[in-house]
Protein backbone atom coordinates (compact mmCIF):
# COMPACT_ATOMS: atom_id res chain seq x y z
CA UNK A 1 0.00 0.00 0.00
CA UNK A 2 1.59 3.32 -0.79
CA UNK A 3 2.19 5.83 1.86
CA UNK A 4 -0.19 8.34 1.67
CA UNK A 5 -3.09 5.30 1.72
CA UNK A 6 -1.62 3.66 5.21
CA UNK A 7 -3.55 3.90 8.02
CA UNK A 8 -0.72 2.41 10.76
CA UNK A 9 2.69 3.74 11.76
CA UNK A 10 4.80 -0.05 11.97
CA UNK A 11 1.87 -1.70 13.97
CA UNK A 12 0.90 0.87 15.32
CA UNK A 13 -3.05 2.02 14.40
CA UNK A 14 -3.20 5.84 13.30
CA UNK A 15 -5.50 8.03 15.26
CA UNK A 16 -8.15 10.21 13.08
CA UNK A 17 -6.97 13.26 13.81
CA UNK A 18 -3.52 12.42 12.65
CA UNK A 19 -4.91 11.04 9.64
CA UNK A 20 -6.54 14.05 9.00
CA UNK A 21 -2.94 15.85 8.01
CA UNK A 22 -2.06 13.59 4.73
CA UNK A 23 -4.30 10.25 4.18
CA UNK A 24 -5.33 9.92 0.77
CA UNK A 25 -3.31 12.06 -0.88
CA UNK A 26 0.54 11.85 -2.78
CA UNK A 27 1.67 15.32 -2.92
CA UNK A 28 4.50 13.74 -5.87
CA UNK A 29 0.81 13.40 -7.91
CA UNK A 30 0.45 17.77 -7.37
CA UNK A 31 3.63 19.29 -8.21
CA UNK A 32 4.58 18.95 -4.43
CA UNK A 33 2.07 20.71 -3.01
CA UNK A 34 1.50 20.12 0.94
CA UNK A 35 -2.12 21.15 0.41
CA UNK A 36 -4.60 19.23 -2.45
CA UNK A 37 -4.96 21.62 -4.94
CA UNK A 38 -8.41 22.67 -5.85
CA UNK A 39 -9.41 20.69 -9.11
CA UNK A 40 -11.36 23.45 -10.33
CA UNK A 41 -12.47 21.49 -13.02
CA UNK A 42 -15.52 19.75 -15.14
CA UNK A 43 -13.86 17.13 -17.04
CA UNK A 44 -11.19 15.16 -17.01
CA UNK A 45 -8.54 14.16 -20.00
CA UNK A 46 -8.35 10.27 -20.72
CA UNK A 47 -4.72 9.25 -21.93
CA UNK A 48 -6.41 6.39 -24.52
CA UNK A 49 -9.89 5.61 -25.51
CA UNK A 50 -9.64 2.44 -23.72
CA UNK A 51 -9.15 4.51 -20.55
CA UNK A 52 -12.22 6.39 -21.14
CA UNK A 53 -14.38 2.81 -21.72
CA UNK A 54 -12.72 1.11 -18.36
CA UNK A 55 -13.50 4.40 -16.18
CA UNK A 56 -17.49 4.38 -18.11
CA UNK A 57 -17.63 0.41 -17.39
CA UNK A 58 -17.04 0.87 -13.38
CA UNK A 59 -18.86 4.26 -12.92
CA UNK A 60 -22.16 2.97 -15.04
CA UNK A 61 -22.27 -0.54 -12.65
CA UNK A 62 -21.11 -2.65 -16.21
CA UNK A 63 -18.42 -4.11 -14.14
CA UNK A 64 -16.86 -4.96 -10.54
CA UNK A 65 -14.02 -2.23 -10.24
CA UNK A 66 -10.73 -4.62 -9.60
CA UNK A 67 -9.67 -4.92 -6.16
CA UNK A 68 -6.68 -2.43 -6.75
CA UNK A 69 -8.09 -0.50 -9.40
CA UNK A 70 -8.41 3.28 -8.98
CA UNK A 71 -11.56 4.73 -10.53
CA UNK A 72 -10.77 6.54 -12.90
CA UNK A 73 -11.36 10.72 -13.31
CA UNK A 74 -14.09 11.41 -15.60
CA UNK A 75 -16.49 14.58 -14.99
CA UNK A 76 -16.82 16.36 -11.60
CA UNK A 77 -20.58 15.33 -11.11
CA UNK A 78 -19.36 11.90 -10.76
CA UNK A 79 -15.46 12.09 -8.99
CA UNK A 80 -13.05 14.78 -8.71
CA UNK A 81 -9.47 14.34 -6.62
CA UNK A 82 -11.05 16.50 -4.07
CA UNK A 83 -14.11 15.11 -3.60
CA UNK A 84 -12.09 11.29 -3.17
CA UNK A 85 -9.71 12.76 -1.02
CA UNK A 86 -12.32 13.93 1.44
CA UNK A 87 -14.38 11.26 1.45
CA UNK A 88 -11.37 9.36 2.10
CA UNK A 89 -10.80 11.19 5.20
CA UNK A 90 -14.40 10.93 6.26
CA UNK A 91 -14.96 7.36 6.18
CA UNK A 92 -11.93 6.80 8.41
CA UNK A 93 -13.58 8.60 11.41
CA UNK A 94 -16.54 6.56 11.50
CA UNK A 95 -14.76 3.59 10.18
CA UNK A 96 -17.34 3.32 7.15
CA UNK A 97 -16.86 1.21 4.14
CA UNK A 98 -17.28 4.71 2.17
CA UNK A 99 -18.62 7.66 2.32
CA UNK A 100 -20.02 10.28 -0.11
CA UNK A 101 -20.39 14.04 -0.27
CA UNK A 102 -23.46 15.98 -0.96
CA UNK A 103 -24.25 19.71 -2.21
CA UNK A 104 -26.02 19.92 1.23
CA UNK A 105 -26.82 17.78 4.67
CA UNK A 106 -30.71 18.07 2.60
CA UNK A 107 -29.12 16.31 -0.19
CA UNK A 108 -27.53 13.41 1.01
CA UNK A 109 -30.58 12.45 3.12
CA UNK A 110 -32.62 12.90 0.03
CA UNK A 111 -30.37 11.14 -2.45
CA UNK A 112 -30.29 8.09 0.20
CA UNK A 113 -33.71 7.85 1.06
CA UNK A 114 -34.30 7.73 -3.12
CA UNK A 115 -31.66 5.02 -3.47
CA UNK A 116 -33.40 3.00 -0.87
CA UNK A 117 -37.03 3.47 -1.37
CA UNK A 118 -39.46 2.27 -4.41
CA UNK A 119 -43.35 3.06 -4.69
CA UNK A 120 -45.59 0.83 -1.97
CA UNK A 121 -42.61 0.93 0.15
CA UNK A 122 -42.64 2.35 4.17
CA UNK A 123 -40.08 4.43 5.65
CA UNK A 124 -40.28 4.14 9.64
CA UNK A 125 -38.52 7.57 11.25
CA UNK A 126 -38.52 9.56 14.76
CA UNK A 127 -39.53 12.51 15.80
CA UNK A 128 -38.44 15.04 16.14
CA UNK A 129 -36.65 15.38 13.78
CA UNK A 130 -34.89 18.53 11.31
CA UNK A 131 -37.70 20.49 9.18
CA UNK A 132 -36.32 19.56 6.01
CA UNK A 133 -36.45 16.10 7.25
CA UNK A 134 -40.01 15.85 8.26
CA UNK A 135 -40.83 17.82 5.47
CA UNK A 136 -39.49 15.22 2.98
CA UNK A 137 -41.16 12.25 5.00
CA UNK A 138 -44.38 13.85 5.53
CA UNK A 139 -45.00 15.25 2.36
CA UNK A 140 -42.68 14.55 -0.84
CA UNK A 141 -42.21 10.88 -0.20
CA UNK A 142 -45.99 10.11 -0.17
CA UNK A 143 -46.69 12.09 -3.44
CA UNK A 144 -44.09 9.50 -4.66
CA UNK A 145 -46.37 5.97 -3.40
CA UNK A 146 -44.09 5.89 -0.20
CA UNK A 147 -45.88 5.54 3.15
CA UNK A 148 -43.82 6.79 6.28
CA UNK A 149 -44.66 6.19 9.75
CA UNK A 150 -43.62 8.91 12.47
CA UNK A 151 -42.20 7.49 16.11
CA UNK A 152 -42.27 9.88 18.50
CA UNK A 153 -39.97 7.61 20.86
CA UNK A 154 -39.58 9.60 23.61
CA UNK A 155 -38.26 6.87 26.23
CA UNK A 156 -36.54 3.37 25.82
CA UNK A 157 -36.93 2.16 22.05
CA UNK A 158 -40.39 0.27 23.22
CA UNK A 159 -42.64 2.47 20.50
CA UNK A 160 -39.70 2.34 17.71
CA UNK A 161 -39.73 -1.58 18.20
CA UNK A 162 -43.19 -1.87 17.93
CA UNK A 163 -43.55 1.01 14.81
CA UNK A 164 -40.60 -1.10 12.93
CA UNK A 165 -42.48 -4.77 13.52
CA UNK A 166 -46.23 -3.27 12.81
CA UNK A 167 -45.25 -1.00 9.10
CA UNK A 168 -42.95 -4.06 7.84
CA UNK A 169 -46.21 -6.23 8.52
CA UNK A 170 -48.48 -3.41 6.89
CA UNK A 171 -45.77 -3.38 3.88
CA UNK A 172 -45.56 -7.29 3.22
CA UNK A 173 -49.56 -7.44 3.25
CA UNK A 174 -50.22 -5.34 0.51
CA UNK A 175 -46.56 -6.64 -1.59
CA UNK A 176 -44.62 -3.88 -0.62
CA UNK A 177 -41.28 -3.61 1.71
CA UNK A 178 -40.48 -1.56 4.84
CA UNK A 179 -37.33 0.20 2.56
CA UNK A 180 -35.53 2.14 5.86
CA UNK A 181 -35.60 2.73 9.40
CA UNK A 182 -34.42 6.50 10.21
CA UNK A 183 -33.36 7.76 13.21
CA UNK A 184 -32.50 11.14 14.11
CA UNK A 185 -30.43 11.20 17.79
CA UNK A 186 -30.05 13.23 19.68
CA UNK A 187 -33.08 14.29 18.34
CA UNK A 188 -33.25 18.19 17.08
CA UNK A 189 -33.99 20.23 19.52
CA UNK A 190 -35.07 18.23 22.18
CA UNK A 191 -31.89 16.38 22.60
CA UNK A 192 -33.84 13.18 23.17
CA UNK A 193 -31.69 9.54 22.48
CA UNK A 194 -32.65 6.77 20.29
CA UNK A 195 -31.36 3.48 21.31
CA UNK A 196 -29.86 1.89 18.46
CA UNK A 197 -28.81 -1.31 19.50
CA UNK A 198 -33.02 -1.42 19.98
CA UNK A 199 -33.61 -0.15 16.29
CA UNK A 200 -30.95 -3.08 15.08
CA UNK A 201 -32.54 -5.88 17.00
CA UNK A 202 -35.92 -5.00 16.29
CA UNK A 203 -35.15 -4.74 12.25
CA UNK A 204 -32.94 -8.35 12.43
CA UNK A 205 -36.34 -9.99 14.40
CA UNK A 206 -37.99 -9.10 11.18
CA UNK A 207 -36.76 -11.76 8.93
CA UNK A 208 -37.11 -10.07 6.00
CA UNK A 209 -35.24 -11.43 3.25
CA UNK A 210 -33.69 -7.76 2.40
CA UNK A 211 -33.01 -6.46 5.87
CA UNK A 212 -34.32 -2.91 5.89
CA UNK A 213 -31.09 -0.84 6.58
CA UNK A 214 -31.49 1.61 9.68
CA UNK A 215 -30.16 4.92 8.82
CA UNK A 216 -28.79 7.47 11.20
CA UNK A 217 -28.60 11.29 11.32
CA UNK A 218 -25.35 11.77 13.44
CA UNK A 219 -25.11 15.01 12.80
CA UNK A 220 -25.39 16.25 16.49
CA UNK A 221 -22.45 14.20 17.61
CA UNK A 222 -20.52 12.92 15.16
CA UNK A 223 -18.04 11.99 14.38
CA UNK A 224 -16.39 12.05 17.94
CA UNK A 225 -18.91 11.68 20.39
CA UNK A 226 -21.34 8.84 18.91
CA UNK A 227 -20.37 6.04 16.55
CA UNK A 228 -23.50 4.67 14.59
CA UNK A 229 -22.23 1.49 13.08
CA UNK A 230 -20.55 0.43 16.13
CA UNK A 231 -24.21 -0.36 17.42
CA UNK A 232 -26.21 -1.31 14.12
CA UNK A 233 -26.24 1.05 11.78
CA UNK A 234 -25.78 0.65 8.24
CA UNK A 235 -25.47 4.25 6.89
CA UNK A 236 -24.56 6.99 8.72
CA UNK A 237 -25.68 10.75 7.42
CA UNK A 238 -24.19 14.28 8.19
CA UNK A 239 -24.95 18.13 7.85
CA UNK A 240 -21.45 18.67 7.14
CA UNK A 241 -22.15 22.06 7.69
CA UNK A 242 -22.46 21.89 10.78
CA UNK A 243 -19.57 20.34 13.01
CA UNK A 244 -17.66 18.91 10.47
CA UNK A 245 -17.76 22.36 8.72
CA UNK A 246 -17.70 23.91 11.48
CA UNK A 247 -17.18 28.29 10.22
CA UNK A 248 -20.35 28.78 9.25
CA UNK A 249 -19.33 29.24 5.87
CA UNK A 250 -20.16 26.06 3.41
CA UNK A 251 -22.77 23.68 2.89
CA UNK A 252 -22.65 20.58 2.43
CA UNK A 253 -23.54 16.96 3.32
CA UNK A 254 -22.60 13.35 3.69
CA UNK A 255 -23.59 9.56 3.50
CA UNK A 256 -21.11 6.83 5.02
CA UNK A 257 -21.36 3.31 5.49
CA UNK A 258 -21.75 -0.16 4.21
CA UNK A 259 -20.08 -1.03 0.91
CA UNK A 260 -22.91 -2.32 -0.99
CA UNK A 261 -26.04 0.09 0.16
CA UNK A 262 -23.35 3.12 -0.58
CA UNK A 263 -23.25 1.80 -4.35
CA UNK A 264 -26.84 2.50 -5.22
CA UNK A 265 -26.19 5.81 -2.99
CA UNK A 266 -23.77 6.66 -5.86
CA UNK A 267 -25.70 5.17 -8.64
CA UNK A 268 -28.59 8.01 -7.85
CA UNK A 269 -25.79 10.80 -6.78
CA UNK A 270 -24.49 10.54 -10.21
CA UNK A 271 -27.94 10.99 -11.55
CA UNK A 272 -29.22 13.23 -9.11
CA UNK A 273 -26.13 15.38 -9.72
CA UNK A 274 -25.94 16.41 -5.73
CA UNK A 275 -22.64 16.16 -5.29
CA UNK A 276 -20.81 18.97 -3.73
CA UNK A 277 -18.16 21.04 -5.67
CA UNK A 278 -14.27 21.04 -5.70
CA UNK A 279 -14.11 24.13 -3.61
CA UNK A 280 -16.49 23.17 -0.89
CA UNK A 281 -14.68 20.08 -0.62
CA UNK A 282 -11.07 21.47 -0.30
CA UNK A 283 -12.85 23.64 2.36
CA UNK A 284 -13.95 20.60 4.36
CA UNK A 285 -10.39 19.14 3.86
CA UNK A 286 -8.99 22.06 5.54
CA UNK A 287 -11.72 21.95 8.43
CA UNK A 288 -10.69 18.41 9.28
CA UNK A 289 -7.79 19.17 10.10
CA UNK A 290 -9.10 21.07 13.48
CA UNK A 291 -12.52 19.38 14.08
CA UNK A 292 -11.56 17.67 16.98
CA UNK A 293 -9.80 21.11 18.62
CA UNK A 294 -12.73 22.78 17.73
CA UNK A 295 -15.41 20.01 18.81
CA UNK A 296 -13.67 18.98 22.27
CA UNK A 297 -13.68 22.94 23.14
CA UNK A 298 -17.01 23.81 22.35
CA UNK A 299 -18.31 20.77 24.08
CA UNK A 300 -16.06 21.49 27.44
CA UNK A 301 -17.48 25.24 27.17
CA UNK A 302 -21.45 23.70 26.44
CA UNK A 303 -21.60 21.21 29.89
CA UNK A 304 -19.59 24.52 31.58
CA UNK A 305 -22.88 26.43 30.75
CA UNK A 306 -25.08 23.39 31.29
CA UNK A 307 -24.03 22.81 34.69
CA UNK A 308 -24.37 26.87 35.52
CA UNK A 309 -28.14 26.84 33.89
CA UNK A 310 -29.62 24.09 35.69
CA UNK A 311 -31.68 25.04 38.43
CA UNK A 312 -31.58 28.92 36.91
CA UNK A 313 -34.93 30.47 38.66
CA UNK A 314 -35.51 32.03 34.75
CA UNK A 315 -35.22 27.93 33.31
CA UNK A 316 -37.77 25.43 33.94
CA UNK A 317 -35.43 22.48 32.20
CA UNK A 318 -32.08 22.35 30.70
CA UNK A 319 -32.14 19.42 27.81
CA UNK A 320 -28.95 18.02 26.91
CA UNK A 321 -27.89 14.43 25.70
CA UNK A 322 -27.95 12.11 28.68
CA UNK A 323 -28.27 14.94 31.16
CA UNK A 324 -28.90 15.17 35.07
CA UNK A 325 -32.55 15.88 33.91
CA UNK A 326 -33.08 13.16 31.55
CA UNK A 327 -34.86 9.85 32.41
CA UNK A 328 -33.17 6.89 33.94
CA UNK A 329 -33.55 5.08 30.49
CA UNK A 330 -32.27 7.70 28.41
CA UNK A 331 -29.61 8.07 31.13
CA UNK A 332 -28.54 4.34 30.07
CA UNK A 333 -28.80 4.90 26.32
CA UNK A 334 -26.05 7.68 26.84
CA UNK A 335 -23.71 5.56 28.68
CA UNK A 336 -23.87 2.61 26.43
CA UNK A 337 -23.88 5.27 23.18
CA UNK A 338 -22.54 7.85 23.35
CA UNK A 339 -18.99 9.58 24.58
CA UNK A 340 -19.85 12.86 25.06
CA UNK A 341 -23.01 15.19 24.84
CA UNK A 342 -21.59 17.76 22.37
CA UNK A 343 -22.48 21.07 22.46
CA UNK A 344 -26.12 21.70 21.32
CA UNK A 345 -28.86 21.77 23.92
CA UNK A 346 -32.32 23.20 24.47
CA UNK A 347 -33.70 25.22 27.55
CA UNK A 348 -37.16 25.45 28.30
CA UNK A 349 -37.97 28.98 29.96
CA UNK A 350 -40.75 29.49 32.40
CA UNK A 351 -43.34 31.34 30.19
CA UNK A 352 -43.60 31.16 26.34
CA UNK A 353 -43.32 32.62 23.43
CA UNK A 354 -42.86 36.41 24.90
CA UNK A 355 -40.58 35.56 27.60
CA UNK A 356 -38.65 33.20 25.09
CA UNK A 357 -38.29 36.15 22.53
CA UNK A 358 -37.11 38.85 25.27
CA UNK A 359 -34.61 36.10 26.19
CA UNK A 360 -33.69 36.12 22.46
CA UNK A 361 -33.79 39.56 21.95
CA UNK A 362 -31.29 40.57 24.72
CA UNK A 363 -28.23 38.20 23.55
CA UNK A 364 -25.54 39.78 22.49
CA UNK A 365 -22.93 37.20 21.86
CA UNK A 366 -25.13 34.32 20.69
CA UNK A 367 -25.99 35.60 17.48
CA UNK A 368 -30.11 35.13 16.55
CA UNK A 369 -29.28 32.33 13.74
CA UNK A 370 -30.66 28.87 12.61
CA UNK A 371 -28.09 25.59 12.05
CA UNK A 372 -25.16 24.97 14.59
CA UNK A 373 -21.77 23.64 14.96
CA UNK A 374 -19.84 27.23 14.29
CA UNK A 375 -16.92 28.45 15.77
CA UNK A 376 -19.15 30.89 17.39
CA UNK A 377 -22.44 30.49 19.55
CA UNK A 378 -26.09 30.43 17.97
CA UNK A 379 -29.04 30.43 19.78
CA UNK A 380 -32.66 29.94 17.65
CA UNK A 381 -36.04 29.40 18.74
CA UNK A 382 -37.31 26.58 17.02
CA UNK A 383 -41.12 26.28 17.12
CA UNK A 384 -41.40 29.82 15.15
CA UNK A 385 -38.21 28.54 12.62
CA UNK A 386 -36.46 25.13 12.11
CA UNK A 387 -39.72 23.35 13.54
CA UNK A 388 -42.96 26.24 12.49
CA UNK A 389 -44.37 23.81 9.86
CA UNK A 390 -45.41 21.39 12.80
CA UNK A 391 -49.08 20.78 13.87
CA UNK A 392 -49.33 22.28 17.51
CA UNK A 393 -50.22 18.58 18.12
CA UNK A 394 -47.30 17.19 16.53
CA UNK A 395 -45.26 20.04 18.56
CA UNK A 396 -46.93 18.99 21.94
CA UNK A 397 -46.10 15.18 21.22
CA UNK A 398 -42.28 16.02 20.79
CA UNK A 399 -41.89 18.01 23.28
CA UNK A 400 -41.64 21.30 21.29
CA UNK A 401 -43.11 24.58 23.29
CA UNK A 402 -43.22 28.03 22.39
CA UNK A 403 -40.90 28.27 25.74
CA UNK A 404 -37.80 25.93 24.10
CA UNK A 405 -34.48 27.93 22.84
CA UNK A 406 -31.97 26.11 21.44
CA UNK A 407 -27.99 26.67 21.94
CA UNK A 408 -25.42 25.72 19.69
CA UNK A 409 -21.62 26.64 21.93
CA UNK A 410 -19.12 27.79 20.02
CA UNK A 411 -15.01 27.96 20.85
CA UNK A 412 -15.55 31.69 22.83
CA UNK A 413 -14.28 32.43 26.67
CA UNK A 414 -17.10 30.63 28.71
CA UNK A 415 -17.56 32.91 30.95
CA UNK A 416 -18.34 35.89 28.37
CA UNK A 417 -21.16 33.59 27.27
CA UNK A 418 -22.37 32.98 30.66
CA UNK A 419 -22.31 36.82 31.14
CA UNK A 420 -24.63 37.14 27.93
CA UNK A 421 -26.58 34.57 29.30
CA UNK A 422 -27.19 35.61 32.68
CA UNK A 423 -27.96 39.60 31.30
CA UNK A 424 -30.51 37.81 29.04
CA UNK A 425 -32.12 35.91 31.37
CA UNK A 426 -32.77 38.84 33.42
CA UNK A 427 -34.40 40.42 30.73
CA UNK A 428 -37.49 38.38 30.66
Amino acid sequence: MSRHRSRTLGDRPLSPETLMMGYGYDPALSEGSIKAPIFQTSTFVFRSAEDGKRFFEVAYGLREKDPDEALGLIYSRINNPNLEILEDRLAVWDDADKALVFSSGMAAISTTILALSRPNDVVVYTAPAYGGTEYLFDRILPRMGVETVSVADCDGGEALTRAIGEAAAAAASRGGRLAAVYVETPANPTNQLIDLQAAAAAIRALGQAEAPPLVVDNTFLGPLWQKPLQHGADLILYSLTKYVGGHSDLIAGACMGRADLMGRVAEMRTICGTVTDPHTAWLLMRSLETLHIRMERSQRNAMDLVSRLRGHARIEAVLDAGGAESSPAQQAIFARQCSGAGSTFSLRLKGGEAEAFRMLNALRLFKLAVSLGGTESLVSHPSSTTHSDYSAEAKARCGIGDNLVRLSVGIENVDDLYADLEQALAAI
